[in-house]
């Protein structure tokens, strides 16, 4: 059976795209400054769309004072369920069916021969990027292929606010198959995650977590 082939180009560069990204939505913290210089030089082995999207989000953050842009991180991640990176509350909202979907990542992650740190949700979007680059990239591209409509969510949410983040999750989705129908992310996008049941017990959104 034939592999299916990304849109951006070869598997190698796709990997440096998901490890560019992750390193760029990272929390704006002490190490920001040193990851946009990583992704950077990532970015002199990446062509085509993914290099001119990720360029334009390093050029963009760049020029902003970090603590703007930590305080920007917070409101838009953190504050915006639109815009949250944690991909199973598009799938499953704040109910107790997250919790299984949650085990899916995590048994990904042991079955590579990695734990999760304990301050990190496994299904935050620069969690997912960061295993597919450098740890098994055929599991985390079955992952992020998954989610491919919820990434499509954020990335338009994201656009439709100004975000300097949008580009980045752009880049991610031109690495994944293109959507059935684009129709699939505005569906989405307006119905809204789902809701708990009658009687379940919620599972609780968390804060997407900060990378030490």
């Amino acid at each position: 059976m034939r592999k299916r082939r990304s849109r951006s180009g070869s598997p190698l560069q796709d990997r440096l795209v998901w490890q560019a990204a992750s390193l760029l939505l990272a929390y704006p913290d002490d190490g920001h400054a040193d990851r946009l210089q990583t992704a950077a030089r990532l970015l002199d082995h990446v062509t085509g769309e993914p290099r001119a999207l990720l360029g334009e989000t390093v050029v963009g953050l760049s020029l902003r004072p970090t603590m703007e842009l930590a305080q920007e991180y917070v409101e838009t991640f953190d504050l915006q369920k639109r815009c949250t990176m944690l991909l199973t509350y598009w799938t499953s909202g704040d109910t107790r069916n997250r919790g299984a979907e949650m085990v899916e990542f995590t048994q990904t992650y042991r079955a590579a021969g990695v734990e999760m740190p304990k301050a990190e949700a496994p299904d935050h979007l620069p969690v997912v990027l960061e295993f597919a680059a450098t740890v098994d990239p055929d599991a985390g591209r079955r992952l992020l292929a998954k989610y491919r409509v919820p990434i499509g969510v954020v990335a338009r949410a994201l656009a439709d606010g100004g975000s300097p983040y949008s580009p980045v999750v752009a880049a991610v989705a031109a690495t994944l198959p293109s959507l059935a129908s684009v129709d699939d992310v505005a569906h989405l996008m307006m119905a809204g995650p789902p809701a708990e049941s009658v009687g379940l017990q919620p599972f609780q959104l968390t804060v997407p977590p900060r990378r030490a």
